[in-house]
């Protein structure tokens, strides 16, 4: 049951009807959860909360379903309002991005003109920037142009490294001649198993592996799970190899084991919070449906509130 909700979940996100009526109503259905919100401003307040808790950000301005040149102008205005608002009220986040959402599937020449004035805006902040990684089709261009980019602007890039693919191992290898700073993740598109592990059991145990691998090279890891036997074994891990906490942080999604978020704070690791704002939403909201159907009964809930 849980499988076929997952799959329901997974197709509903790439709908793009949905979507637009998404757009057009708003944040509903407990979507608030786990979005911060229509607005930048919205999405400044939440971050200064966390911040209160000795809680780092990411933010992420939605972005999905574009196809012109004109959308992928506007999400970067976007991303780059995002990074003046973050230096303008002085909060601590950093920024992520889908490349989708500059023009990756319209043209790779407007995509990496788009990351260009996005990197050059961080740069001049002194801040930072992840590209988010999409589905498998998208991996290699993704990469691909993290690596040019990586040459031109340094530590201000980083990227995503999904462990549900086969491929992910020899990408850690590779990506190591640049030192760079990786969100680790499970992955949470639905892929053939022509490319990714289909059973979970695969996929827990490769992200363990990838997470040491990075780890042992000196590389710093964002390890983003909600996984607390994960959290377990990093603490122990990183204690057995006197890795030092400097050397990497925890990364949970906004609206999610919020007290976790905080005991991890207090006990002196850095945790980081991706906080997705925007009307763009719908996507992003199906995809937490499916990794965990059981957020479906808040939403319920939500759903029939007076």
């Amino acid at each position: 049951m849980e499988t076929l909700l997952q799959n329901a979940f997974l197709f509903l996100s790439k709908n793009g009807f949905a979507n637009r009526a998404a757009k057009k109503y708003g944040l509903r259905f407990g979507a608030s959860r786990f979005v911060a919100g229509e607005q930048i401003a919205q999405a400044i307040d939440a971050v200064r909360e966390l911040n209160k808790h000795g809680i780092v950000a990411t933010l992420d301005h939605l972005g999905e379903f574009v196809s012109t040149k004109e959308e992928t102008l506007h999400g970067t205005d976007c991303c780059i309002r995002t990074l003046d608002a973050i230096h303008e009220a002085q909060v601590k986040s950093n920024l992520s991005l889908k490349l989708t959402s500059l023009g990756l599937d319209i043209s790779r020449e407007l995509c990496m003109d788009n990351m260009r004035q996005i990197l050059d805006r961080a740069k001049q902040y002194g801040n930072f920037v992840r590209i988010d990684m999409e589905d498998h089709a998208r991996n290699v261009a993704s990469l691909d142009m993290f690596y040019e980019l990586r040459e031109i602007y340094g530590e201000t890039i980083g990227i995503v490294i999904q462990a549900y693919l086969y491929k992910s191992e020899a990408d850690i290898e590779a990506l190591n001649r640049y030192k760079p700073n990786l969100r680790l993740v499970k992955g949470a598109y639905k892929e053939p198993a022509e490319v990714a592990f289909p059973r979970k059991a695969d996929v827990d145990a490769n992200y363990i592996k990838i997470i040491e691998q990075h780890l042992l090279y000196g590389n710093y890891a964002a390890i983003a799970t909600h996984d607390e036997k994960v959290i377990e074994h990093v603490k122990q891990f990183v204690k057995m190899h006197n890795i030092p906490n400097s050397q990497f942080e925890f990364q949970m999604l906004y609206g999610i084991k919020v007290q976790q978020q905080r005991s991890l704070a207090n006990e002196g690791y850095t945790m980081r919070v991706y906080v997705p704002y925007g009307n763009d939403w719908y996507g992003y909201f199906m995809r937490r449906l499916a990794e965990r159907p059981a957020n479906v009964g808040f939403v319920l809930k939500s759903m029939f509130k007076k």
